[in-house]
């Protein structure tokens, strides 16, 4: 079985999308763990199924690279937008999409060639929680407290935005080296045998 796929990367947080109005996928999640791998698949973040929804314009469900679901990614989304804008799924450029953590609003820039340039997109509050993130940890919140790393101290917030993060704020950033090599892909190759 042939199956198309688009490869989409939004800050450089990359994901293999299906179009799951063209095509049923039985098991997303083990399909996930395939098409993920760096060395033996097509290498990626996850996988995200574009699919049909009842509650809004689109339906975003996105899986992790090891096969479990997430329930949002804002670079995703902004991915998922300009794929159903540019395959004619929509054509709305304020539109909703439907995510396991409710529906989100994005809009969207379109050039005068009709391609996608900018996605905005309205994340909505931050949970910060320790035990809605979901984390182990003190008090109502982790804000700016210290963690070790490897021996190292540092000062971190935990945050979910839908899926868990830990930031940290640090000063030296503009010595750091942090060169993206962007490696050009086709946009629409096959997955064969699955």
């Amino acid at each position: 079985m042939k199956i198309k796929f688009s490869k989409m990367q939004g800050t450089g947080n990359d994901y293999v999308y299906i179009n799951s109005f063209e095509h049923s996928i039985a098991c997303p999640s083990e399909l996930s763990k395939m098409v993920s791998d760096r060395h033996f698949g097509i290498g990626s973040d996850g996988l995200i199924l574009v699919a049909p929804s009842v509650t809004a314009d689109v339906r975003m469900i996105m899986f992790n690279a090891d096969g479990s679901e997430g329930k949002m990614c804002g670079n995703g989304i902004r991915c998922v937008a300009k794929y159903a804008y540019e395959h004619g799924i929509t054509d709305k450029k304020h539109m909703e999409i439907e995510t396991a953590s409710g529906i989100k609003t994005v809009d969207l820039t379109v050039n005068e060639q009709g391609t996608v340039e900018y996605v905005s997109v309205n994340m909505g509050k931050a949970v910060l929680k320790p035990e809605q993130i979901p984390m182990i940890a003190e008090g109502e919140s982790f804000i700016a407290k210290e963690i070790s790393v490897g021996g190292k101290l540092y000062t971190a917030t935990c945050v979910s935005m839908g899926n868990p993060h830990c930031v940290i704020f640090t000063t030296g950033i503009d010595d750091m080296d942090l060169t993206l090599k962007i490696i050009p892909c086709s946009r629409n190759r096959s997955i064969r045998n699955l």
